[in-house]
């Protein structure tokens, strides 16, 4: 039997169980033993990481040949052009090499969202939106990068999906245990 844990990372904290600076980890939120993330968020980013303890599962969610679908809540500077949508689901060119389409879409904030301590950098005169954006892929800062690319810089970042699960009723630094 795998086990599975869903974790709705919180903002600051480290993809790994251990850090020789000090920083915020999983291991501050996650008691399990022996379980091992399926990809990363990066230390400013939020939402869902998929735990196991499960090694083929974990190459299945991680290996990009399995072009397991990866959906992130997205706050940009601005208002989001058509344009630049276009541009994000026809595949964008970065440093490392065009990314695969992606599928994006505007959408109002999601809600409930739990406040991001500290808060994004607010500006008065700049407005800000928020896309969907669907990827099978998952390089390093992959959506920042995208989003950049296309003028539009990320201000929060929530990954919302990977594969079929969510973070659907997962409070913030909050996780649940699946057994399969």
């Amino acid at each position: 039997m795998s086990k599975i844990i869903l974790f709705n990372k919180p903002y600051g904290v480290l993809c790994q169980f251990t850090d020789k600076q000090g920083r915020p980890t999983l291991a501050d939120f996650i008691d399990e033993k022996n379980v091992y993330a399926a990809g990363r968020l990066d230390m400013d980013s939020e939402g869902l990481v998929v735990l196991t303890d499960d090694g083929g599962l974990q190459h299945k969610i991680t290996d990009p040949k399995n072009k397991m679908e990866k959906v992130y809540w997205v706050q940009v500077e601005h208002d989001i052009s058509d344009q630049a949508l276009l541009d994000l689901t026809n595949g964008v060119e970065l440093k490392d090499g065009k990314t695969l389409p992606a599928k994006a879409k505007r959408i109002d904030a999601p809600a409930p969202l739990w406040p991001r301590e500290p808060p994004i950098r607010e500006r008065k005169n700049i407005a800000t939106s928020w896309l969907e954006l669907s990827i099978k892929e998952g390089r390093n800062r992959q959506v920042r990068r995208m989003t950049a690319a296309v003028g539009f810089p990320t201000l929060r970042l929530i990954r919302y999906r990977v594969g079929s699960w969510t973070i659907d009723g997962i409070t913030s630094g909050e996780y649940i245990t699946l057994n399969t």
